[in-house]
């Protein structure tokens, strides 16, 4: 399938071009800049194209960012989209849950140079979930800041336009915003101020209700190798992060309290080390610190670790580990999991591989 961001540079007019990282057969990513043109930090996502040229745009001039240069400058990492499927669980999980869970292996992950902590929020201080740096903590701020941000849809949650340049600016703000009478012209409500959650809803709620409704994904069935994989990934420590399974407490959406569901990870924070550090800032995660990737469906993909650096699922564990560094402290917490994961022989590696890609 053909990545959409190739089309999306010229579509309608509009006289973009495709940056470098962006290919046809090669992973959907955002952009961020990790520092501004004034020296200080800067980590926020950059549009990859402009309305400029565009038939339904008539006088916009917003030039599009100088990703060329920004490359050259060292100044571009990458992200791609996590995957939303069973996400309304993660949601349902107690921070009691999540903090038990983590609370269970100190002791373990202490022997192997294991941290961990949670992401918070700045105003309640609970713990938040979503995200590649779990900075997000619902599906509804979730939902909102992926369309304003990688869509470039104004919406109640994030109500302002993002480049508002002057002749740029064609829509009203918020873009998307909950209907207060029913806008479906096939309801027998249409026009009224009655109808259907999902018709009088925002795409953001929606958004969010699809994911939060959204079935994880069914494992393949055991097999002798993938159950010898499973032995191997716990004994190298991998299940110390992708902690296999978590139970969610009382939820108001049918057959979700108290299910125990394997996501294969602890949804906590953990130095990644100089190999995966972005240097990007968000909440309480530092440069190169990670939430724990859940692992389930990572069978049905196609790019791995944030930046969809590789398709190779063996080289994606193996860059958990420190790259060498001689400036600052540049270890990452796999890397004892990483010592222990080479000295398998090939065939329980395999097996290893053979168990992921079953999940």
């Amino acid at each position: 399938m053909s990545n959409p961001q190739v089309a999306l540079a010229t579509l309608d007019g509009a006289t973009n071009t495709v940056p470098t990282f962006i290919t046809a057969t090669g992973p959907v990513r955002e952009a961020r800049f990790i520092s501004n043109h004034h020296g200080g930090l800067d980590g926020g996502v950059h549009d990859l194209y402009t309305i400029t040229g565009r038939s339904d745009a008539t006088g916009c001039t917003l030039a599009q960012p100088n990703f060329a240069q920004e490359l050259a400058d060292n100044n571009v990492i990458f992200r791609i989209p996590t995957p939303i499927f069973g996400l309304g669980l993660v949601e349902s999980t107690p921070d009691a849950a999540l903090q038990a869970n983590l609370a269970a292996t100190q002791n373990t992950r202490y022997h192997l140079g294991i941290g961990g902590s949670f992401n918070t929020s700045g105003n309640d201080g609970t713990i938040t979930r979503f995200g590649w740096k779990a900075q997000n903590k619902s599906l509804l701020i979730f939902s909102g800041e992926a369309y304003n941000v990688e869509m470039g849809v104004s919406n109640e949650a994030f109500p302002n336009e993002r480049s508002a340049a002057a002749g740029c600016v064609f829509n009203y703000s918020p873009e998307d915003s909950s209907n207060l009478l029913n806008p479906n012209p096939s309801s027998p409500n249409y026009n009224t101020t009655v109808g259907t959650i999902s018709e009088m809803s925002s795409d953001v709620v929606n958004f969010a209700a699809f994911a939060r409704l959204s079935s994880p994904p069914t494992p393949a069935s055991p097999t002798p190798s993938t159950q010898n994989g499973q032995l191997m990934f716990e004994k190298v420590g991998c299940s110390l992060c992708h902690s296999e399974s978590l139970t969610t407490g009382s939820s108001p959406y049918t057959g979700m309290t108290g299910v125990t569901y394997h996501p294969f990870s602890d949804f906590a924070l953990h130095h990644m080390g100089s190999g995966l550090a972005d240097g990007i800032v968000q909440g309480g995660a530092g440069g190169d610190e990670f939430r724990t990737a859940p692992l389930w469906g990572v069978g049905q993909r196609l790019f791995f670790l944030h930046d969809g650096r590789t398709a190779d699922l063996l080289q994606a564990i193996l860059d958990h580990s420190s790259r060498d560094c001689r400036h600052g402290n540049c270890q990452s917490e796999a890397d004892g999991v990483i010592h222990n994961f080479k000295s398998l022989q090939p065939s329980q590696v395999q097996d290893l591989l053979n168990f992921l890609r079953s999940l």
